[in-house]
């Protein structure tokens, strides 16, 4: 019926460098390789239900054809008819074979992501294709995209659907479906990025990902005639501030939330400070832009966890001299397996576990900072077990250290601290680890010090993958202090009158402890 129903056609709207990533020798042999897993020959007659790694990104990558666009590209790239007929026989194979609501279809063919994502790679299909099985299921993609009901608003999700249903209205000739798609981009854009930039899909990877999405939109709806509105570039502009500063000296964005420790960052903020504090609960700070060796921290805050977020709130990473000292869990897959829910778990992260029970989504105040150039100092504080719990933290640059205190009113807390996989253990007495890479030291100092432990860890740097890391627990206490001193094995510490003094590699560094021995 979309078919006899058209009477009019609009350009294609094909952003065919968005289809990069897929090796067309092995696709004209149905051959793909998707999320990093191993290859997969799906051969001539694809089984569109299959899942051969139980993955679900694995499902959802082949049910979005975005690796059928990519032939389609080669196509216009190289003239060469045997990627056009590859990927026309695939698209009309995909569509008799997945009708919506239909009997013994995979989940993953009709699911919103997927069909936002799919979309824009038939579009591209049919600048070069002309066929009614094609044309009606854009017609059909466009109706499911343009459903309140399906809409994932103020969401990665939902800006891919809008993206999808722009190309497609303007190829139907549908002006009130990329009118519609602009609207919503806009008004989700709002609602997902604060003015400050903060994305609330709390993960930097995924701020990344929309700033980039949100650039792809921008050129779609350039290329549909239309104006891009001055608010959805106001939100994209400020996303880029959040981005920088999540980004970390050696490039790759700080892996918080569900962002794995190898996404690439997006370099120098330019004018930005080299502190930041967003209210939508991040800290970030170093001690100079696009030096690799800077010193660097991230500290989270905010509300509560949702969508990508981690249960992380009070955790601290640091690097220094150019080294990964402390690192967070990270992110392994979507799967839903103990591994990956751990991932997500408060011991997970380098935060103060209180004995008690855990309240999953609490929020945390940032009650008072003080910054300056060399030093920067923040009290956070919550109620995720029921009492107040209370982290102090202290970052001291040029002489490198950083030092948090953790405490409740009541009951027992122990602090949980992960480092790089890189650092291994090089002695420890009580109170005392040295790790090491190499030459390179890092010393943990705590005090109370009887009781602490020293164990393995196991992190995802990557998606799929897993490291082991040294994990020090701190003894069971009602208040802990942990001092790391980056560049240092064992330095001398002396406590008197309320302070401590730490002589480090840069000098010494003395701060208010309430511990008055050691």
């Amino acid at each position: 019926m979309f078919w006899r129903a058209r009477t009019t056609s609009g350009s294609a709207i094909c952003l065919s460098d968005q289809l990069s990533g897929f090796k067309v020798e092995e696709l004209i042999r149905g051959r793909v390789t998707f999320v990093g897993l191993p290859a997969v020959d799906l051969g001539t007659d694809v089984d569109w239900t299959a899942n051969p790694h139980a993955n679900r990104s694995w499902a959802l990558n082949l049910h979005s054809l975005r690796w059928l666009g990519r032939l389609a590209a080669e196509y216009e790239r190289t003239g060469e008819q045997v990627y056009l007929d590859r990927a026309a026989g695939l698209a009309d194979h995909w569509i008799r074979e997945n009708p919506r609501g239909g009997r013994g279809v995979s989940p993953w063919a009709w699911a919103e992501h997927a069909v936002a994502l799919r979309a824009p790679a038939l579009v591209c299909l049919s600048e070069h294709v002309r066929t009614r099985r094609l044309w009606d299921s854009l017609a059909e993609h466009g109706e499911v995209l343009a459903d309140p009901a399906l809409y994932r608003e103020g969401h990665n999700h939902g800006l891919d659907q809008d993206i999808a249903l722009l190309v497609v209205g303007c190829r139907l000739g549908r002006a009130r479906w990329r009118d519609l798609a602009v609207r919503r981009m806009t008004r989700s854009a709002e609602l997902a990025i604060d003015a400050q930039g903060v994305l609330h899909e709390q993960a930097p990877r995924y701020g990344l990902y929309v700033h980039r999405r949100l650039g792809v939109a921008l050129r779609a709806i350039e290329e549909s005639g239309a104006e891009p509105p001055a608010r959805l570039l106001a939100r994209r502009s400020a996303l880029e501030s959040y981005i920088a500063h999540a980004t970390q000296p050696d490039g790759f964005l700080a892996p918080l939330g569900d962002g794995h420790a190898d996404a690439r960052g997006s370099g120098s903020a330019g004018q930005e400070p080299e502190v930041r504090v967003f209210d939508g609960g991040y800290v970030f700070g170093r001690t100079a832009w696009n030096d690799p060796r800077s010193a660097y921290y991230s500290i989270r805050f905010g509300p509560g966890r949702a969508l990508h977020g981690h249960e992380d709130h009070l955790g601290v990473t640091y690097s220094a001299q150019g080294r990964r000292i402390l690192v967070e869990a990270g992110f392994h897959s979507y799967e839903r397996t103990g591994y990956v829910a751990w991932t997500r778990s408060p011991e997970a992260h380098n935060v103060p576990v209180v004995t008690g029970e855990f309240r999953p989504g609490t929020a945390t105040r940032l009650a008072a900072h003080s910054v300056e150039a060399s030093r920067q100092e923040f009290e956070l504080a919550d109620e995720a077990y029921g009492v107040t719990r209370t982290r102090r933290v202290l970052v001291n640059h040029g002489a490198d250290l950083l030092a948090v205190h953790d405490r409740v009113p009541s009951g027992t807390l122990r602090s949980l601290w992960h480092f790089d996989p890189a650092l291994k253990v090089v002695s420890r007495r009580e109170g005392v680890v040295v790790l090491g890479d190499g030459e390179w030291r890092v010393t943990l100092l705590q005090l109370p010090g009887a009781g602490q432990a020293v164990r393995p860890g196991l992190i995802a740097p990557g998606i799929l993958r897993t490291a082991e890391v040294v994990t020090v627990l701190s003894p069971e206490a009602t208040g802990v202090l942990t001092v790391i001193v980056p560049g240092c094995a064992d330095p001398e510490v002396s406590l008197s009158g309320g302070h401590m003094t730490v002589r480090t590699p840069g000098g010494p560094v003395t701060f208010r402890t309430p511990y008055s021995r050691a």
